[in-house]
């Protein structure tokens, strides 16, 4: 008998769901790809690509786009998950009442979970209990990857098996995916970079130049360790593609809408006018109030990531930010 072929659920029709459907699709997987909104997936049948956001990339025969979530995850042998985080909490929940017990799940979302500051495996725990779960983090512009650029990501996952399985469907000449037991580390740093994008973008549009962008960079990485370290990550992660790979990317590269939106407010434009121009989420955004306050909560000294709170949420003037980190007191590196 031939083998059956190999169904993928993917959950999330932006822009880094529609990617890794292109990728899954390509490497032989049969993929339901799921969006909530009637009219952008009636526009993805239409056209056999989304012209929103990764246009003049043609879908291959294997991907069906749909808005009916039970019917994309129906005999699906791996549920993958890309919506934004705000809605993380809520789709989880949807497909606690789809699954089965010991379907797995896995999720490309990067950040915490608005006002509760929790990390993405920890509501889904909550909202799947006891199933294989695995998160994919790395530094990955999804237009990149539609158009089979080389790159690279890691899976975690507290299975070994699911983690090889994972890394296994995404693999082709132009992806790898690297396997890790560390969900904490990769989630941590898949949040927490986007706020360190915006503090690159701010600092950039404000022609402070490379000096200083190599210095956030650096020191970004210092606080993103130090609240990987309270939250029980392993800080060999953060000097991986998830870690130190990612931050690198999104806060140097324009196509990071975080970094994009560092960038208007150092026009004078405000959040919402940013967001609007912009005309995509901003994870960053949400995710610097819930780092800053778990920074709080844990006693974490974290001055890049609360300057970037305070011009995001409290109106202040990014120039300020700046000196604020300039004059601070001398201390050794290391602290």
């Amino acid at each position: 008998m031939p083998e059956q072929q190999l169904k993928i659920a993917v959950l999330g029709s932006g822009s880094w769901g529609t990617a890794l459907a292109i990728l899954l699709s390509r490497n032989g997987a049969e993929i339901s790809l799921w969006g909530h909104l009637e009219s952008e997936i009636e526009a993805l049948i239409a056209d056999r690509e989304n012209k929103t956001y990764i246009p003049g990339i043609p879908f291959p025969d294997g991907i069906t786009p749909t808005t009916d979530m039970a019917t994309a995850v129906k005999g699906a042998d791996e549920v993958l998950v890309v919506v934004p985080s705000h809605a993380f909490r809520q789709v989880m929940h949807n497909l606690a009442l789809l699954l089965d017990s010991d379907t797995s799940v896995s999720w490309a979302t990067k950040g915490l979970e608005p006002q509760s500051g929790k990390l993405l495996h920890e509501v889904a725990r909550e909202e799947l209990g006891e199933r294989p779960i695995a998160v994919i983090s790395g530094p990955s512009f999804a237009k990149e990857v539609a158009k089979g650029l080389p790159t690279a990501v890691t899976v975690a996952s507290s299975s070994a098996a699911h983690a090889e399985r994972l890394a296994e469907y995404l693999h082709s000449e132009c992806f790898r995916a690297y396997t890790s037991d560390d969900i904490i580390g990769l989630e941590v740093g898949g949040a927490a970079k986007n706020l360190m994008a915006i503090a690159a973008g701010i600092a950039d549009g404000l022609g402070f130049g490379a000096n200083t962008r190599a210095a956030l960079i650096t020191r970004g990485l210092a606080e993103i360790m130090r609240l990987g370290h309270a939250l029980g990550a392993k800080p060999e992660t953060f000097m991986g593609l998830g870690g130190l790979g990612d931050l690198t990317l999104t806060c140097t590269d324009n196509q990071s809408r975080n970094r994009r939106m560092g960038l208007a407010l150092a026009r004078g434009l405000s959040v919402e006018e940013a967001r609007a121009e912009i005309g995509q989420e901003v994870e960053g955004v949400m995710t610097a109030r819930e780092v800053h306050n778990r920074a709080l909560e844990l006693g974490i000294d974290m001055p890049l990531s609360e300057q970037t709170y305070l011009v995001l949420y409290e109106g202040l003037d990014p120039k300020t930010a700046v000196h604020n980190l300039m004059v601070r007191r001398q201390k050794p590196e290391t602290d």
